[in-house]
């Protein structure tokens, strides 16, 4: 794919502008109507929960000229497409749809605005189906679920006061609660209480809690430990495997709620895993959540998208294009080119 060279004159708009929010970053890409990539970038969370509503709107339109310039496209162009699809984390009530499409539609982005939760891009992104189940694992949870007849299973999914437990934030916190009980001789030994230290340099698992408690440590950091944790489970650390033994299980219950719910049990549906705890390598972690998902629905196939998130934002918004599901070809092409390599990242 080639590009017009910067400050070019472009005939016609993008198709479409796929954006991708989750809680630690954004994408966006600009794709043509037949699927080709114009342009991807990436750039810090745009999420309004994150950086509140006017920061967020800011920083998604300067992400969206990052895009455009590299496109071609004159600064400030507006609208910057035909359809703009925004697929984000925290989109979990309708007055947080309400709320972001006001903001997009007064800067006149778009000729068109969708606003959904991430897992409809999720759930687009991993299968071909309009229908499903989807199953998000990033720092946090959410599921949706779809039937054939379009009606959906939503969750509140706002975190510990909706009754959550799950993603890498729950994990990591997992993580490093196991270190420092070992620590202070309240749990049992785990390799959790050498790696968590050495992973901020430091040499006990308390001198973490206390970092983070003096603020030498930014206590969001916990969230980088998932990957240590399913590293000691895959060690055979049996601490660890406890934490990710669980996961799998939240797993399966966010999954099983929505096929009870919509009756998808004998439908064979796809239930695709979307989100950065689903990259982790770990056959016995996918092992489990299948078995758990077989009991619910025989005969579902589960499915671990390892295509980018906004891949899902930009087949919605082609999908829309094309009056209903887009033609094989265009699809296909888009998930040629947008791949997580293709994604330029941020300043």
């Amino acid at each position: 794919m080639s590009a017009p060279a910067p400050g070019a004159v472009i005939p016609h708009l993008p198709a479409v502008a796929a954006v991708d929010v989750g809680n630690s970053k954004t994408d966006v890409a600009l794709v043509a109507g037949d699927g080709r990539l114009l342009a991807a970038v990436r750039g810090p969370t745009a999420s309004h929960q994150q950086v509140g509503a006017g920061p967020s709107l800011e920083r998604l339109a300067g992400l969206l000229d990052r895009a455009a310039a590299a496109y071609g496209l004159a600064a400030g162009t507006r609208p910057v497409a035909q359809i703009l699809v925004y697929a984000g984390a925290g989109v979990d009530l309708p007055s947080d749809e309400r709320q972001i499409s006001r903001g997009l539609e007064g800067a006149g982005l778009a000729s068109r605005i969708v606003i959904v939760n991430d897992c409809h891009a999720g759930l687009r992104a991993g299968t071909r189906r309009a229908w499903g189940v989807c199953v998000i694992s990033g720092s946090g949870m959410n599921c949706l679920g779809r039937d054939k007849a379009g009606r959906e299973a939503r969750f509140l999914a706002l975190g510990e006061i909706s009754g959550d437990w799950g993603g890498g934030g729950s994990i990591g916190m997992a993580g490093l609660d196991a270190a420092v009980r070992w620590d202070e001789g309240r749990g049992p030994a785990t390799m959790l209480a050498r790696t968590v230290p050495a992973h901020f340099g430091v040499r006990r698992p308390s001198a973490v809690s206390v970092g983070m408690y003096r603020g030498r440590i930014p206590e969001r950091r916990y969230l980088e430990l998932s990957p240590l944790v399913f590293a000691a489970a895959v060690a055979g650390d049996p601490v660890a495997r406890a934490i990710i033994d669980r996961q799998a299980d939240e797993t399966v219950v966010w999954a099983a709620a929505a096929i009870r719910r919509l009756r998808l049990g004998r439908s064979e549906p796809d239930v695709v895993l979307a989100g950065g705890v689903y990259r982790a390598e770990d056959p016995a972690f996918y092992a489990r959540i299948e078995a758990g998902i077989e009991r619910v629905a025989p005969g579902a196939t589960v499915i671990r998208s390892t295509a980018p998130p906004v891949v899902g934002a930009a087949m919605l918004g082609l999908d829309l294009l094309h009056g209903g599901t887009s033609p094989k070809t265009v699809e296909a092409r888009l998930r040629a080119e947008l791949t997580h390599d293709r994604i330029a990242p941020g300043t």
